[in-house]
């Protein structure tokens, strides 16, 4: 029931504790990013200097796992040493992968480091075999980052149309735009997440109480309103709430978390390669507990098979990290696409 390969654990990490705590936790691999605009999560406080990422690359190899290095934005006319740069250094530290949206650095890494494992990213915004297929026949991409807009059903079409490795997400903050298309945040700030490698800068964010309560806001741009009893989310535009006509409520979709945990025997027989983990945003303690949950679920499956079946304390601990505090299958479970 499950495929020929074991499906592998790909879990986030922002930082080098939280680094070694996926490692510790069960993950077989541990994406990562460097301080700059080279990764789309390019936060103040997050992501690794050069000395970071050789120890955690150190740390994990020294307990055969792996580190994927997200090198996952668009470099620019102006700028383009820096990622190419980047992507020397990765090579040079023994990465064993690097994950790339933009075909001139798989074109640049593709001749200049022909032994470096070249993955595509979700922000590639490949949703078909065909596009996968290009970038596999002309810069050797392995693996691919499948957006989150697809069905089980279409995840199982391009499966079976490609030689590519595939790697979906699981877990964690679900973007309501496709990955790699979205203009938003550069709408509202100047700055796109696909460039600067940032959705809602933390330099344009803005918290403030006031009389009608929590305001979070984007560049002047009021994104929401919380009351005492609430958390107050991070500002982003595709997640805010606005006041139309005697309605106030959230434009595109409520926050929500993805958790695909109920499917993961589906996504085995289907021939998924890897389950990605979102989140290299988050703290430590939230990589432990979502890595831990995935791993006893991967590791039940390997040895229930067909009498698999999810256990209530594994949802429950999801539930406890989840935006919002629910879940869904996305567009996992679409019966009418």
């Amino acid at each position: 029931m499950t495929a020929n390969h074991p499906i592998e654990l790909v879990c986030p990490a922002g930082s080098l504790p939280a680094l070694k705590t996926a490692v510790d936790a069960g993950a077989d691999c541990v994406y990562v990013g460097f301080k700059n605009a080279t990764n789309a999560r390019n936060f103040t406080g997050l992501n690794f200097t050069d000395a970071s990422m050789r120890e955690g690359i150190r740390y994990a190899h020294d307990r055969s796992r792996k580190v994927l290095l997200a090198l996952n934005t668009y470099p620019q006319a102006g700028n383009w040493p820096e990622w190419t740069k980047t992507i020397d250094t990765a090579a040079d530290m023994g990465v064993d992968a690097v994950i790339l949206a933009d075909p001139g650095l798989m074109r640049y890494a593709n001749r200049t480091h022909p032994a470096l494992r070249l993955h595509l990213s979700v922000q590639g915004s490949a949703t078909s075999y065909e596009a996968i297929n290009f970038y596999h026949e002309h810069f050797g991409v392995q693996r691919a980052v499948l957006p989150r807009v697809l069905s089980l059903p279409q995840v199982e079409h391009v499966i079976k149309k490609t030689p590519v490795e595939i790697e979906v997400f699981g877990f964690g903050g679900l973007c309501v735009m496709v990955e790699g298309r979205c203009s938003l945040s550069a709408y509202a700030t100047g700055e796109s997440p696909n460039c600067n490698g940032a959705c809602s800068p933390g330099k344009h964010v803005r918290w403030e109480q006031t009389a009608k309560g929590m305001e979070t806001r984007l560049n002047g741009i009021l994104i929401d309103r919380f009351s005492d009893d609430e958390r107050a989310g991070y500002p982003t535009l595709c997640k805010g709430r606005f006041a139309v006509g005697d309605d106030t409520y959230y434009a595109i979709e409520e926050p929500t978390s993805l958790n695909t945990l109920e499917l993961l025997p589906d996504l085995a027989r289907a021939g998924v390669r890897a389950i990605k983990i979102e989140g290299r945003q988050r703290s430590p303690a939230y990589v432990q507990q979502v890595t831990r949950v995935w791993r006893a679920a991967i590791d039940r499956l390997k040895t229930d098979g067909d009498r698999f079946a999810v256990q209530p304390e594994w949802m429950t601990a999801l539930n406890n990290v989840s935006e919002g505090q629910s879940h869904t299958l996305g567009a996992y479970y679409r019966p009418w696409k």
